[in-house]
């Protein structure tokens, strides 16, 4: 016979927690003639079963029951998937912790955070060591700051003989140029890669153009080109971030971004811009966007990973309104300005494949490529002639 103190002592639990037991009937100790409870080697065995029985997830309610009766099959089903509900989160917790300390990938912890906090996610990249630079790229591109460098190594080998870094075409510009109500002193151009737009820019028009990348290596190429087609001297360019730009308010008639407002996500780039604009001023972007409200799960999942503020067009044109924009025109980019950007790419991949077959970067493409060809139609760039409304 044991004293409770002694019973504490044998199965490792606390005084009052006997108590509790003893209230609820899953021990029954039996009182002296000096008026203390013992309890029995059956209170032992009766207790360490309790603990196998918690041990397995079970309540002490559900101890209770499972002693007093036939262990109902339903309970312990439901208790089982709770069980690896739980498993399964802290699994995910252990896989990110070792993630953080190099031992494993980011990309999915990564992807999650940017979709539900994209602005914090960058400053927390920026804190952590990377640049603005490689801060964005690696929130678009490799999604993973252990294994960024190599992912970057990787697609600028790809990218780096290629001119164009998105769909475009020089008659596409031109056309969007000709929709531009006003007459052109000053062009701001963002995201101007290696300059072919720039180039047409300035052979059609007689403005300023101030060209805006983040890529040096991109804009020693524009410059190249200027010097090809003679316009060289009505160009600037400038080494910097979209994103915090170090231009006046109303130093610009026009602000062209193809391809590239999607960087700052594009409500947050129409809004930020539009105080560079002077009034009546222009913002041209294009921007990729749904085609169908229905579109296959495939090219949504792929989607929904690779670029999570995709909308329709219509969409597109209620936030430009909402941001205080007059919708000149919108008209959608043709297949040949896809070509123009998926086939050099497509011959740059195959040439590559077989040497750098473990490339994470290239068969990221690879699979951009897929989507390309399967799924066009569904997903299309659109083109968007937004002017500044005169009321602000």
């Amino acid at each position: 016979m044991y004293r409770i103190s002694e019973l504490a002592a044998q199965v490792g639990l606390s005084r009052a927690a006997l108590i509790y037991y003893e209230k609820i009937g899953l021990i029954k100790g039996k009182r002296q003639a000096n008026g203390y409870r013992r309890y029995s080697d059956r209170d032992v065995q009766q207790l360490h079963m309790i603990q196998l029985l918690q041990a397995g997830g079970l309540t002490l309610k559900e101890c209770q029951a499972c002693l007093n009766a036939k262990i109902e099959r339903q309970l312990l089903s439901n208790r089982l998937h709770r069980l690896d509900e739980e498993i399964a989160r802290k699994q995910k917790s252990r896989q990110l912790l070792a993630a953080m300390l190099g031992e494993g990938e980011l990309t999915a912890w990564h992807e999650q955070v940017d979709k539900i906090a994209p602005d914090v996610h960058l400053d927390w990249l920026i804190k952590q060591g990377f640049d603005e630079k490689n801060a964005l790229r690696l929130k678009w591109l490799s999604k993973d700051m252990n294994s960024h460098q190599k992912y970057m190594a990787d697609f600028t080998r790809v990218f780096d003989i290629l001119d164009r870094w998105g769909p475009g075409s020089e008659e596409e510009t031109l056309k969007a140029l000709a929709q531009v109500p006003i007459s052109v002193q000053t062009i701001l151009e963002l995201g101007c890669g290696k300059g072919i737009a720039t180039a047409v820019l300035a052979q059609n028009s007689s403005a300023q153009i101030t060209a805006v990348d983040n890529d040096e290596p991109a804009l020693i190429r524009l410059m190249e080109r200027a010097r090809e087609a003679g316009v060289e001297e009505r160009i600037t360019t400038h080494c910097g971030s979209m994103t915090d730009l170090p231009f006046e308010p109303e130093s610009f008639d026009l602000i062209w971004a193809e391809a590239s407002a999607y960087i700052m996500g594009v409500p947050h780039a129409m809004q930020q811009w539009q105080n560079l604009l002077r009034k009546n001023g222009v913002l041209v972007i294009s921007d990729l966007v749904w085609k169908t409200h229905t579109p296959d799960k495939e090219v949504r999942s792929f989607w929904d990973k690779e670029y999570p503020g995709l909308v329709t067009t219509e969409e597109r044109l209620q936030q430009a309104e909402a941001a205080g924009y007059r919708v000149i025109d919108s008209f959608a980019l043709s297949k040949q300005a896809w070509k123009a950007y998926y086939e050099p790419l497509e011959i740059r991949v195959n040439d590559l494949k077989a040497e750098m077959a473990d490339s994470a970067a290239l068969r990221d493409i690879q699979a951009e490529l897929e989507i390309y060809h399967n799924y066009l139609g569904q997903f299309g760039y659109q083109v968007f002639v937004l002017q500044r409304s005169e009321k602000l």
